[in-house]
């Protein structure tokens, strides 16, 4: 099932995409999509559910994020572009919560950057706890999956004393969305396509299977550090085609549009705005 959450920041109510991608209210069943009620949906007619009207905002497909977990040089060709060596283990860093929005929202460039960056990424909502677990059992704690662009000012990121954290986390650098499509839905993680157009020219093209840390490893792997609880996202890393990869390099500026896939996951696309 797909599901999402829909309303005015701060308002948004739980719903579900019915056979024809139509949304259903689903608060009359549940309060919120939270990575407990995402792991184990209750038993629901779907076409039976009120239909909403319109075309209505689209926010952050999970609620009650605790923490996104975010793995970097994740696929050989974006470390070779990068020109940097292929990890030996997981590079593993923070986005913070304050910069997550909704699949749709504005991108907004802080004041004093640079070179803001796109990334599409798949995105992993972990729906029961993980503590120590096997690679055999990793993927059992996943509610489901969805996209992420993981924004990035490279200047911040790289040229301003260290720690990736600083570039990645700024206000509305993680779009997360449209929706959370369950575990059961995407029999094979590591086989979907990516793709990211910026004003509509291609930038992006890759697919899941040529991650050095596939999802089951990254699960394992993170949960040997830190639970991993319900409702938390893994950004699993991003193919080449980034701006800060491309000769000369080519970085956001206000006006910009990013359009974002991931195969059978749905789309995003943001407007890019300077603070």
């Amino acid at each position: 099932m797909k599901f999402l959450r829909y309303g005015a920041p701060g308002a948004e109510k739980p719903g579900v995409l019915d056979a024809e991608g139509r949304i259903r209210d689903l608060s009359g069943v549940v309060p919120d999509l939270t990575g407990e009620v995402l792991a184990s949906p209750p038993e629901i007619a779907v076409e039976s559910l009120p239909l909403v009207e319109g075309d209505p905002r689209l926010g952050i497909p999970v609620a009650g994020v605790g923490k996104m977990v975010c793995i970097g040089l994740n696929y050989s060709d974006h470390a070779k572009e990068a020109g940097l060596p292929i990890p030996s283990e997981p590079i593993v860093f923070m986005k913070a919560l304050s910069a997550l929005t909704g699949p749709n929202d504005d991108v907004v460039l802080p004041r004093g950057a640079q070179k803001g960056d796109w990334e599409v990424e798949l995105g992993v909502v972990i729906g029961k706890r993980a503590k120590y677990v096997t690679e055999a059992e990793a993927l059992d704690h996943v509610a489901g999956y969805t996209i992420v662009n993981d924004v990035s000012e490279r200047h911040f990121q790289a040229e301003r004393g260290g720690q990736w954290t600083k570039g990645k986390s700024c206000d509305t650098f993680g779009p997360v969305g449209p929706w959370v499509v369950t575990a059961d839905e995407v029999p094979d993680p590591q086989a979907l396509a990516l793709s990211c157009d910026v004003n509509g020219e291609k930038r992006q093209r890759g697919t899941t299977a040529s991650m050095i840390f596939p999802v089951a490893h990254i699960i394992s792997y993170l949960s040997q550090m830190m639970s991993l609880n319900p409702g938390d996202i893994i950004a699993t890393g991003t193919p080449p085609g980034v701006g800060s990869g491309m000769k000369p390099p080519q970085f956001l500026k206000a006006g910009d549009v990013m359009e974002l896939s991931v195969e059978g996951l749905g789309r995003q696309r943001q407007r890019v705005l300077a603070d």
